[in-house]
């Protein structure tokens, strides 16, 4: 990134109170904090594994500003995104499954919207990884050097058949694909306003998108919650939460977002490494540290 162009470009948008900082710096994309006279702006420059990002959040927010973040400006062709500021990340707040109650409806309305644009954000760089794909993902995710023991990946390769058969069946369950945020947790979900009644809750971070599965974004949502907030696999909170998220579908889908969710894991291992393909070899060894964690979740999977 041009440091100097970035800032002449966040001026040409807004008018900063003051030093524009580094909030943090990743392979995959560069944050900066704008102070402003009235709290901040932020800045993102995204990196080309995920330089779809600015578009698509513009386009989000076009059709659904009350759930994503509002978008000041965006440059497509330079990967660069300026957002209001949104709140505070429920992280802050402890990932309070209640509040999830209230979100999950609500992104669960932005996707049923956008399943009609699926093909247009597909053509735009979102990655795809709809359920006819992932069986090949399957397999070229089987042919990289994975931070796995031996018979760990013996077990994934002996679950191919299984895995393709899976996603057949969930293909012809009739819900239509469309835009998964694919890193749905407490830290990409922000609240403001007080009282909580009407508090706005909004989605960020658009950057590991795709088009796939809607139920799959549970994945992440329902990881943190064990391992942050502790929750058991079988608490009660998981299936007020799947109902919650079921709402605006219909009913009867609760075996559907169970097999969604199955296969879903699959398809964010092939998410994350997708990621890790862009990095440089020298940041590859903390990040296989998580992808192991990601990997043996979705390893779970194949017993069940």
């Amino acid at each position: 990134m041009d440091r100097a162009a970035a800032e002449q470009w966040i001026r040409a948008h807004v008018r900063p109170a003051g030093a524009v900082e580094t909030a943090h710096e990743q392979p995959w994309a560069t944050v900066l904090r704008v102070p402003l006279a009235d709290g901040a702006a932020w800045f993102k420059a995204c990196g080309p594994v995920q330089a779809f990002e600015p578009r698509l959040t513009a386009e989000l927010f076009a059709r659904w500003p009350d759930r994503v973040p509002e978008v000041l400006a965006h440059d497509e062709e330079r990967g660069w995104l300026l957002l209001a500021d949104a709140g505070t990340p429920i992280r802050e707040l402890g990932n309070p499954p209640e509040t999830w109650l209230a979100a999950l409806p609500l992104y669960a309305e932005l996707q049923r919207g956008e399943a009609g644009r699926a093909h247009e954000h597909l053509a735009r760089g979102v990655p795809d990884l709809r359920v006819a794909a992932l069986p090949a993902r399957y397999e070229d995710l089987l042919r990289r050097d994975l931070p796995l023991e031996p018979d760990e990946v013996r077990r994934l390769r002996g679950f191919t058949p299984r895995f393709a058969e899976l996603c057949e069946e969930l293909a012809t369950q009739g819900v239509p694909e469309t835009v998964q945020h694919d890193d749905l947790h407490h830290a990409n979900v922000y609240v403001a306003g007080r009282p909580a009644a009407r508090a706005r809750l909004r989605l960020l971070d658009w950057g590991d998108a795709s088009i796939s599965h809607p139920f799959a974004s549970l994945v992440v949502t329902f990881r943190f919650l064990e391992e942050t907030n502790g929750l058991a696999p079988h608490d009660p909170w998981f299936a007020r939460l799947r109902d919650a998220y079921l709402e605006p579908w219909g009913s009867g889908l609760a075996g559907t977002f169970e097999l969604a969710i199955r296969v879903g894991r699959f398809a964010h291992v092939t998410a994350w490494s997708r990621q890790r393909d862009a990095l440089p070899e020298a940041k590859r060894f903390e990040f296989d540290g998580w992808f192991a964690v990601v990997l043996r979740r979705a390893l779970a999977a194949t017993l069940a």
